[in-house]
């Protein structure tokens, strides 16, 4: 029998989120929400004096420091609620006071960079000097200044702060009709037994070994999403569409040179990403030589990409086991780290399984007093190692947040891919060594095969889209969703080779992922992966000190570069070998698969 979703009130204490290690009540947000409401006559109290002296720039910016903690602990509630059920029309209330009420003081403090920016470096020596407690605010102000040619004058901020909600709407609406409005008919499997159709479903059901029901899960999902198309495309035109108002205002040349500066990553580490992914495609096609060949299909579809090729070692591993088998394939990184992932287990960090309107996907969200995970669990293998990878984003945030100031606690976009998928390497890596069984270790392999081809490549494919959609909107070409299409579909065509039919249907993935909203960020989980591969190889075959360079980069927050940071943990993301050295093994699986097989 089909287990069915339950509603939120349904689901178990103990496998929620303790979203009460924020604020007890609701009353008590709404509380905190007043009292940080009389922060903007305070902020504004110091416009026009940020250089009247270096003890009065100080108590600024720890007055800031202060603002944005409790923002944060506002902002990790309100958010956190209403991904509980984003049809519980309270917590989206909540949100969007919370989020009325930070435009407003986003506003507010539009004069805060404008000042910072005209002190004159002679006068910001001297404040350095002569007030104690401010060179810990040195880097922040250095890499805030050095953006100099991008800031515009107080006014113009102030309209650019205002505009905050109308900017952001693409991404709203976006997830108000995907996770609360819209809904899948049913998939049907061989026998006729009807499977609920999800976005949180959809994934296990491509996992299926019955090819009619991942048939039907497939095209049921992409013609619901086809019939949403113009609607969709709208969301991502007036996404690029705000992009580009930005990059101009701000005087870059492209969105994606405005998106990635503020994480002072150069343009060119995104674009040799994607041709050294281009230039190693062949891997690709091989894996789909290999994945037909051992399903003994006549034609491989774009629905026979989930499902294992070796179904008879597969097995349901429970949310308890997963925990067991994350915790010892980590046990390499320490007792210390152990301890702390044993705290996020048993203090309600995770809200682990589906309800009826809960946000899809997973993800893991910083903050004090602690991170707080969203899993969508399903008793497979790729919940297990879902588990394992947003557990290495949350002690990754834990780890800054207990070890670096405030003002660089927070570390960048860049960087936040590395930890989570170095547990998935390394969790993968304890599985193989603990199996002699052939089957099994054929399994697990082509699993990690899966995690090469959806991390390094699929992102990477992802990644290209996002480049040419904004190349093509800022040479004036409309985003019509048939050019969309055009333009997703060719580029599976070109990534998966002859081999793959590639079905028609698969040109409106694009109109479902979330990750088009946020800016360029995709092409992280790809250089986040092969830096992860690199990590643990590192620490599997150096140990202790290798181990030591790895705490001490999850320990550092945003204190330098992330180019630099890595660099600490003995990777150098600037030059192609790491991309290269994980293709590399990616090839190697490959051969050792077709031997197993």
């Amino acid at each position: 029998m089909e287990k069915k979703i339950p509603k939120r009130a349904e689901v178990e204490k103990q496998y929620t989120w303790a979203t009460e290690d924020l604020f007890a009540t609701d009353d008590l947000w709404f509380e905190a929400l007043e009292n940080a409401k009389k922060y903007t006559p305070e902020v504004a109290s110091y416009k026009g004096r940020l250089s009247e002296s270096g003890d009065t720039l100080l108590a600024f910016l720890k007055l800031n420091d202060k603002i944005d903690l409790d923002i944060n602990m506002l902002a990790n509630y309100a958010f956190r609620k209403s991904d509980e059920d984003a049809a519980n029309s309270f917590y989206l209330d909540m949100r969007g006071k919370l989020m009325t009420f930070y435009v407003e003081f986003d506003s507010v403090c539009s004069f805060v960079t404008p000042e910072l920016m005209k002190i004159e470096d002679e006068t910001l020596e001297e404040f350095y000097k002569t007030t104690e407690g401010l060179e810990l605010y040195r880097r922040m102000l250095t890499k805030m200044r050095a953006r100099k040619a991008h800031i515009l004058s107080d006014a113009e901020e102030r309209i650019l702060a205002a505009a905050g909600d109308v900017t952001r709407a693409p991404d709203e609406i976006f997830s108000a009709f995907h996770d609360a409005d819209l809904r899948f008919p049913d998939a049907i499997d061989k026998d006729g037994k009807a499977h609920q159709l999800t976005h949180g479903s959809f994934i296990p059901l491509m996992e299926s070994n019955d090819r009619v029901l991942r048939e039907s899960a497939f095209k049921t999902l992409y013609g619901t999403l086809d019939s949403f198309k113009n609607t969709s495309a709208a969301f991502i035109d007036f996404q690029v569409k705000q992009l580009m108002f930005n990059a101009k205002m701000r005087k870059y040349n492209s969105t994606m040179e405005a998106s990635l500066d503020r994480t002072e990553v150069p343009t060119s580490v995104y674009e040799n990403l994607v041709k050294t992914v281009n230039a190693n495609l062949g891997y690709l096609h091989k894996y789909m030589e290999l994945r037909k060949k051992a399903m003994g299909v006549d034609e491989l579809h774009m629905y026979d990409l989930y499902t294992t090729i070796v179904p008879d070692a597969q097995k349901v591993i429970s949310y308890e086991e997963a925990k067991k088998n994350v915790e010892e394939g980590v046990s390499v990184l320490g007792e210390e780290y152990v301890k702390m992932l044993r705290e996020g287990f048993e203090n309600r960090w995770i809200d682990v399984y589906e309800n009826e309107g809960k946000r899809s996907g997973a993800y893991s969200a910083g903050g004090y007093p602690h991170p707080y995970v969203l899993l969508n669990h399903k008793d497979t293998l790729d919940s297990q190692f879902t588990l394992a990878h947003e557990m290495g984003h949350a002690l990754h945030s834990y780890l800054s947040m207990k070890n670096q100031p405030p003002v660089y606690a927070d570390y960048v976009i860049f960087v936040a891919e590395v930890a989570s998928t170095c547990n998935e390497v390394l969790l993968m890596r304890h599985l193989l060594k603990n199996t002699t069984d052939k089957t099994e270790r054929a399994y697990l392999i082509n699993y990690f095969l899966e995690q090469f081809r959806t991390t390094l490549y699929r992102q990477t494919m992802f990644a290209e889209f996002e480049m040419e959609i904004n190349r093509k909107a800022e040479s004036g070409e409309s985003l019509t969703a048939d050019n969309l299409n055009s333009l997703y579909y060719e580029l599976n065509k070109k990534y998966y080779g002859d081999v793959m039919c590639v079905d028609k249907e698969i040109e409106m993935e694009w109109s479902r992922i979330p990750h088009f909203f946020m800016n360029f960020y995709v092409f992280q989980y790809s250089t986040g992966f092969s830096a992860a591969v690199a990590i643990a190889d590192r620490i599997l075959k150096e140990g202790e000190s290798a181990v030591k360079d790895y705490l001490k980069f999850l320990s550092s927050g945003c204190i330098t570069d992330p180019i630099s940071l890595l660099k600490i943990a003995g990777v150098d993301m600037s030059e192609p070998a790491p991309v290269e050295s994980a293709l590399k093994l990616f090839g190697e699986l490959i051969n050792e698969m077709e031997t197993l097989l």
